[in-house]
């Protein structure tokens, strides 16, 4: 079937105008994300608050989840070095040695370079059987291209081996042929120029892909192509087949392989909508799933949690925010609820 099925849209003017920066809707501090630069930042006074929040009479919990949930991920590496400085002492360590439980994981995870909390999730997720396809595609999938390669490189240092050495070991298949081709980073950059000509063409190597369940096409675009690219691809190939692109995924293929090529997708059409899903399942579980509330929240507070926030109340009727409320108990739930921000109405 020819992949020329018709008018691309709509309207041609509302089309161009959706793939303009302005249509991001950039909250007016210039991100998504609910975690931002703290304008009246003082390392020195940060320091002697966690320092007397440690040492005081006994540990003061809302202090150090106040300072820690304010202050951008730059902020805290610069109070973590501040801290050594002036008290001969690893901040780290000294908070490792005063919480305990899902707080003192949640103030290690703040406490880390972004690339060293990336690189640790994978290493966890490739040697953990069942979840490399969840967690290990998340983070290959949905890092910046600058942040990946820091990941890959920590990775490389911290565990003595490649992390494409390690995907080789633990996974098979397609899975293995996703990560491998997700960790090289070679995914395509959005010039912002729509190519109608490149559009039509991956329609059609996606129709022909799926008539001879063929998946070295599917594998080839999913992670070469920009995400705004493969979104219109999926439109399209809608338009010219009549389904959704991830129906398909689940006619052609089956098991392990379905699982990883839908999550994949999923991620790309709507990022936002993918995490706000994986924190509804992480909440309605017996016990909460912590792990993924703490890897999302934290890897998300200075990107786009606004926008997951946003979708999870669309699609289940209630804020994250009261989600978390109702749900997670603890002395990790002020530390978890910082994060999320704030309720939305």
């Amino acid at each position: 079937m020819s992949a020329s099925c018709g008018p691309l849209g709509t309207s041609l003017t509302q089309e161009i105008l959706s793939s303009l920066g302005l249509a991001d809707k950039t909250a007016a501090w210039g991100t998504l994300g609910t975690l931002r630069t703290f304008l009246s930042f003082s390392v020195d006074k940060d320091v002697q608050r966690l320092l007397k929040a440690i040492a005081g009479q006994g540990v003061d919990y809302d202090t150090i989840v106040d300072v820690l949930t304010n202050r951008s991920r730059e902020q805290r590496q610069l109070i973590s070095r501040a801290f050594q400085e002036r008290t001969k002492q690893d901040l780290l360590k000294s908070l490792q040695a005063a919480l305990s439980g899902n707080l003192e994981k949640i103030v290690v995870a703040l406490l880390q370079p972004a690339a060293q909390f990336d690189a640790q999730e994978l290493r966890t997720a490739l040697k953990t059987s069942g979840s490399a396809e969840d967690v290990a595609l998340e983070i290959l999938a949905t890092r910046a291209a600058p942040r990946l390669q820091a990941c890959l490189a920590v990775y490389k240092h911290d565990f003595q081996v490649e992390a494409e050495e390690d995907i080789r070991t633990e996974t098979n298949g397609i899975l293995q042929d996703l990560l491998l081709a997700l960790s090289k980073g070679d995914r395509e950059s959005y010039s912002g120029i729509i190519d109608y000509n490149l559009e039509e063409q991956d329609v059609r190597a996606l129709q022909q892909a799926g008539e001879s369940s063929t998946a070295g096409q599917w594998v080839l675009l999913l992670t070469q192509r920009s995400p705004e690219h493969l979104i219109r691809v999926f439109d399209q190939y809608r338009r010219c087949t009549g389904q959704e692109l991830e129906d398909a995924i689940r006619n052609c293929f089956h098991g392990d392989a379905q699982l990883a090529l839908i999550s994949l997708a999923s991620m790309l059409r709507n990022t936002a909508l993918y995490f706000a899903n994986k924190l509804h399942q992480a909440l309605q579980e017996t016990e909460p799933n912590f792990q993924v509330l703490m890897r999302v929240l934290i890897s998300r507070s200075e990107s786009d949690l606004l926008s997951i926030r946003a979708e999870f109340k669309k699609k289940f009727g209630k804020s994250l925010y009261s989600a978390l409320q109702d749900v997670v108990r603890g002395d990790c739930r002020s530390a978890l609820l910082a994060l999320c921000r704030a309720e939305d109405i």
